[in-house]
């Protein structure tokens, strides 16, 4: 068997292909971006001490009632556990229909753990894999200012435009470099 490449590979996935995906792809960490007090069962194959859950829900302005737009605190959490990962195996990186808070996690998990690539390269490769991508803008923004990206995050996400009208589940792999 093939070992795994060091710079790993991201697996991007809506909620309900979770299990599916994680399976597929031997994922043993995930990191989860869904609406706060959302309910959903961790795969049996993700480890439970490297799984992270974020509630914040798809927005990308200030949270205002019930809702809770993407905070700092939220990318630094995406960062410190992204760091961490071993990238002996596919990350898995979801939220609920796999197009914009795990997209935008996903740039941000392959910048922490490879910060010399560019990000222009970065996000064409992003839609190379998926077209229908579209990475939530706050989550971005949060994450070139942590990463000290100097709005070359920001620039290359918006360089790739929306991405096209959702067709259903469509998940998709992003190597990390």
């Amino acid at each position: 068997m093939d070992a795994t490449p060091l710079t790993g590979t991201i697996v991007v996935a809506p909620l309900t292909k979770i299990a599916e995906m994680a399976v597929r792809h031997r994922c043993r960490e995930m990191l989860s971006l869904v609406a706060p007090k959302q309910g959903f069962h961790r795969p049996g194959v993700i480890d439970a001490k490297r799984h992270l859950t974020l509630g914040m829900n798809d927005i990308t302005f200030g949270g205002t009632g019930n809702l809770v737009a993407p905070q700092e605190e939220h990318v630094e959490m995406i960062i410190a556990f992204a760091r961490a990962w071993d990238r002996t195996a596919p990350l898995l990186v979801h939220c609920m229909m796999g197009v914009s808070r795990s997209p935008a996690a996903a740039l941000i998990v392959a910048l922490a753990v490879a910060p010399d690539q560019d990000d222009g390269e970065l996000a064409l490769r992003l839609r190379a894999a998926s077209a229908q991508a579209t990475p939530n803008a706050r989550l971005v923004a949060i994450g070139d200012s942590l990463l000290a990206r100097n709005g070359r995050l920001v620039a290359a996400v918006n360089a790739i435009g929306r991405g096209s009208d959702y067709v259903g589940d469509s998940p998709f792999s992003l190597p990390a470099t």
